[in-house]
C-alpha cells in the first residue's frame, strides 16, 4: 500500500460519521464508473460489500483491528 493510500485512510478516519458516508458515496461513485464499462455491475456489488462491511465494522468499535487486519499503519 502506498503512503498516498496510508494518508488518505488515516483521513477518512478522522472524518464525522456523515463525512465518512458522504467521501464512500464519492469514492463507490467514481470507481464505479471506471469499471462499469468493463464488467457491468460485480465491481460495484463487490466494492460496495465490502465498503459497507469495513464501515459496520468500525461503527461497532473495531476500527483500529479492521486496519490491522488490512496492513495499514496509523
Amino acid at each position: 500500500m502506498t503512503t498516498a493510500v496510508r494518508d488518505l485512510i488515516r483521513s477518512f478516519q478522522l472524518l464525522s460519521d456523515a463525512e465518512k458516508r458522504e467521501a464512500a458515496s464519492f469514492l463507490l461513485r467514481q470507481v464505479v464508473q471506471e469499471e462499469a464499462s468493463d464488467a457491468g455491475d460485480e465491481p460495484f456489488a463487490a466494492i460496495a460489500e465490502e465498503l459497507f462491511l469495513d464501515l459496520d465494522a468500525e461503527e461497532a468499535g473495531n476500527g483500529e483491528d479492521l486496519i490491522a487486519s488490512k496492513d495499514v499503519s496509523v
